[in-house]
């Protein structure tokens, strides 16, 4: 220890971690996820793709999120090892994303930063959260959540900007990139602080048994994977078939990602008036609206509302559903939180390939996007109506 405090004497705040939290979540999901999102409508509009490949280009991310979610407590690497080399990787692979490639390159690279930002969510879960809890200041863990929102806010603000000065796709995804590797360098210089050497997976004496009901929880956090997944994919996109300024259809990517991060500080407020189960549900409901309605009536009106009904629950859902399973369980709850996880990266995937497999068929060739959300909408109303009745 005396020597690890010589090569490190100072050691870091309780607020430089939660930055640095907030930080690593931003690049993890906001760029390392969903960046692809924004950036979408241009790479269609300049011919580089098609609507039924975006989805499964969209896909391979979210299928790569769900490998790495499932390899990274299987690693020997210690989380902030983990943490920043996924970090450095997801920079590195959003800028690669300006290379004139084919779709299915363009997957195989989207599906290696869905794995890096799954590793670095996971790493970040373990260095921030555990070097807060140890410092006695567990309650700003919702704010680090916060990241997400603000991350996905920060790219779509970004590609917003950098289309109405004119810059190309190619152009965009390097300045991601860059800006990626911009916002790692703050949280690199708090984890050279952080002495920690835990592993990336939980060393436990007894793992959990399954809480009753486990398999229907399972079931309807799947289904908000599968719900919610569609407008995160494809809000600028149906804004986009709206207007042509980049000024106004780019501001539906910012508007979801800020309700996003604003929801996470709401959450805990409103968890503590009712039941998990309860905030669950009704978040499935207004979820479920705001996938309906840009699918019946496509205007800028129900657009700014799917974006703000959506990404104002997605995360509330996220952490109720995590926090729900974690309170019903007995012992080790890190298996069945990755069952969740699972679940809910086989959600995503599936919500994707549905619409493009849609897209292919003569009937739906117009109407795909419509039909799964629809269908989309129907899963999220399902799941509230049966966990409204679990609640009773």
């Amino acid at each position: 220890m005396a020597n690890e405090d010589t090569r490190h004497p100072r050691q870091a705040s309780p607020l430089s971690i939660t930055v640095a939290g907030i930080l690593s979540l931003a690049v993890a999901m906001g760029i390392g996820r969903f960046a692809f999102t924004p950036l979408l409508p241009l790479m269609i509009q300049e011919g580089q793709l098609d609507l039924a490949a975006g989805g499964w280009i969209a896909a391979a991310n979210y299928a790569g999120y769900l490998v790495g979610a499932l390899t990274a407590s299987r690693l020997r690497w210690s989380a902030v090892r983990l943490g920043t080399v996924a970090l450095v990787m997801t920079a590195v692979l959003t800028a690669a994303m300006a290379l004139p490639l084919s779709p299915w390159a363009w997957g195989l690279m989207r599906f290696a930063a869905g794995v890096c930002s799954a590793w670095a969510f996971v790493a970040t879960a373990i260095w921030c959260l555990g070097a807060l809890a140890a410092s006695g200041h567990t309650h700003r863990g919702g704010a680090v959540y916060s990241g997400v929102g603000l991350g996905i806010a920060a790219a779509g603000l970004y590609c917003l900007a950098a289309s109405a000065l004119g810059a190309n796709a190619p152009a965009a995804w390097v300045q991601l990139g860059v800006f990626a590797g911009v916002l790692i360098v703050p949280v690199a210089l708090v984890l050279r602080h952080l002495h920690t050497q835990t592993p990336a997976r939980a060393e436990t004496s007894s793992r959990a048994q399954a809480p009753a009901g486990l398999r229907s929880l399972v079931i309807c956090y799947g289904m908000l994977g599968f719900g919610y997944i569609l407008p995160a994919t494809f809000l600028p996109v149906m804004a986009r078939s709206l207007v042509s300024d980049p000024r106004l259809f780019g501001l539906a990517w910012p508007v979801f990602g800020i309700t996003a991060g604003l929801s996470t500080f709401i959450a805990g407020w409103v968890m503590r008036h009712a039941s998990r189960i309860q905030v669950w549900a009704v978040s499935n409901v207004i979820m479920g609206v705001g996938v309906l309605l840009p699918s019946v009536w496509l205007n800028g009106a129900t657009v700014a509302l799917s974006a703000l009904m959506v990404g104002g629950t997605f995360m509330i859902v996220t952490m109720a559903g995590v926090q729900e399973v974690r309170a019903r369980a007995v012992g080790d709850a890190t298996p069945l939180v990755a069952r969740m996880t699972s679940a809910f990266a086989l959600g995503q995937i599936a919500g994707p390939i549905a619409s493009s497999l849609l897209l292919h068929v003569p009937r739906f060739a117009q109407s795909g996007l419509n039909v799964a959300l629809q269908i989309a909408a129907l899963t999220l109303f399902v799941s509230a109506a049966w966990l409204w009745r679990a609640s009773a």
